[in-house]
């Protein structure tokens, strides 16, 4: 960086006065401040930005808020999904890994299947149940998933007699082409459980739709065994 050149007429010798230095001293120092309040803004600025980028996707019914500690259940395989707001109460299948690694579709478009390989509904980090939102014949277990709203119910009941009690938090919709699979998959400090489904614009070349929805939930309670 270059030092500017002085206007003309200020008589520059290549030698400030005592009150020059002064001036330029005191130019300095308001510049400086200036800079640094400028980059306390922008850092600010940033650090929102990146916070919500973090902060996952947007809700259909309302911002989401973090969700309360609840104490985690043990594992115990998913055996019956409630879902109030829709009517649905439908029993659970398992689903592991294809060959090519990818994930299994449930075989029965009336009933979801949970991803063995991750946590159960209530262990500390998400779980997931996928299942079908149609097929030829009409709608399928989960065709009315999109309708869901923030708050709503979602009970699984397991094996062990345990009811899990989760919250609706978030509903999103993703192209497939840019799932995000940690977000969905991936432990992020509480117990969650994502249902997800197909959805968006059905491609009839492919004969299937181009998004994912996705429903995020949170363990809010759990009730033992044997407990009305």
């Amino acid at each position: 960086m270059s030092w500017p050149a002085p206007p003309d007429g200020t008589g520059w010798s290549g030698a400030p006065s005592p009150s020059d230095r002064r001036r330029q001293l005191r130019r300095w120092w308001l510049t400086a401040i200036v800079l640094l309040l400028a980059a306390a803004a922008s850092l600010g600025l940033a650090l929102r930005g990146h916070q919500r980028s973090l902060a996952g996707p947007l809700s259909t019914g309302g911002s989401a808020t973090a969700p309360r500690a609840v104490r985690p259940a043990g594992r115990s395989v998913p055996v019956t999904l409630s879902i109030p707001a829709i009517g649905l109460k439908v029993p659970v299948s398992e689903l592991g890994l294809n060959p090519d690694h990818t994930i299994q579709v449930p075989t029965d478009f009336q009933e979801p299947g949970w991803y063995r390989l991750g946590p159960s509904p209530g262990q500390l980090g998400s779980a997931v149940i996928l299942g079908h939102v149609d097929s030829y014949q009409g709608p399928a277990v989960f065709f009315r998933l999109r309708t869901l709203q923030t708050g709503d119910s979602v009970d699984v009941t397991l094996a062990d007699g345990v009811i899990t009690h989760f919250a609706v938090r978030e509903i999103a919709m993703y192209r497939k082409t840019n799932f995000p699979t940690v977000l969905v998959y991936g432990s992020h400090g509480y117990s969650g459980l994502q249902l997800v489904t197909c959805g968006g614009v059905f491609d009839t070349q492919t004969r299937s739709y181009l998004s994912n929805v996705v429903v995020y939930t949170s363990l809010v309670a759990t009730t033992p065994p044997g407990t009305t």
